[in-house]
């Protein structure tokens, strides 16, 4: 039996995966805001009662915000601030009474796809967040790729390329052009905005374009240009046979087809075999991923 813990900034959800992937168990409550030591206590609870519903001491995975630094263990750029600075690992594993394994949680969303999602069967699924922020895993043969900084996948914070530094906009972590600030939600919509556009939201902005609104169609001609030369650059470096896209982003269904279509041009090759595929299990992926590691 494997259990997964997603560990949100609102909510923390469990689930109890069999060995042949099917669902045991699933809830989920909310995350105690702002209160480490109450985290722990919910995350042991949820355990112990899982557990005890399905009779068996199970293995444990946890996708986390942010990541664990290989320098000394500590948690580091999770946007829920009170794990930073927290061996979130060491203390679990002390209150658990057993190994643990953790990873961020686009890297479970990654392992969720490859395992039995849409990248399932494939030797290399890079999977990509495109949601309020912008992230990113590599799964190579089943296993998450962690890299050797433990930040293996972390393309929104490299520059999107195409773009001249005066139109930059500035980033959370400090620099300015970052991928995540073009293609995250809230990136698509100032650039809507800077152009003029009104629409409160990206459902709104992709209805209009279904409508033939021509500043709507212009907003997503522009993203998905960004989003091509943006995955361009992984397709040069890391060659995977599926991209899975998850995130709120990932249900603008043109996507699919276009994307691929545009990013041709910037692929160092004269054939491009990598597939765009939507995820299969939606916001279930990253507490599945958390339980298949």
């Amino acid at each position: 039996m494997r259990i997964g813990i997603d560990l949100g900034g609102t909510k923390i959800e469990i689930i109890a995966l069999d060995d042949a992937g099917r669902t045991r168990l699933r809830r989920r409550v909310a995350t105690p805001r702002g209160d480490y030591d109450a985290t722990l206590r919910t995350v042991v609870q949820l355990v112990r009662d899982a557990e005890a519903e399905v009779g068996v001491r199970a293995r444990v995975g946890i996708g986390t915000p942010g990541s664990a630094s290989p320098a000394n263990g500590l948690m580091r750029n999770a946007n829920s601030v009170c794990l930073n600075g927290r061996a979130l690992r060491d203390d679990l594993e002390r209150l658990l009474g057993r190994d643990i394994r953790m990873a961020n949680d686009a890297n479970c969303f990654a392992l969720s796809e490859a395992m039995d999602g849409a990248g399932a069967g494939a030797h290399c699924v890079f999977g990509v967040i495109l949601g309020t922020g912008v992230g990113g895993g590599l799964v190579v043969d089943g296993r998450v790729l962690e890299g050797s900084n433990g930040i293996a996948g972390e393309w929104g914070h490299n520059p999107l390329c195409g773009e001249t530094p005066e139109q930059a906009p500035a980033c959370c972590c400090g620099r300015r052009g970052c991928i995540e600030t073009w293609l995250s939600g809230p990136g698509l919509l100032a650039d809507h905005a800077r152009q003029g556009g009104r629409e409160p939201d990206v459902p709104a902005i992709v209805e209009g374009a279904v409508r033939g609104d021509p500043q709507c169609e212009a907003t997503l001609a522009r993203y998905e240009r960004r989003l091509a030369r943006a995955l361009a650059v992984v397709i040069n470096i890391v060659d995977p046979e599926v991209i899975v896209l998850g995130g709120g982003l990932s249900n603008i269904a043109r996507l699919y087809e276009r994307v691929p279509q545009l990013w041709r041009e910037h692929i160092f090759s004269d054939v491009v075999r990598t597939r765009l595929l939507p995820n299969r299990h939606g916001d279930s992926s990253g507490v599945r991923g958390a339980a298949w590691l």
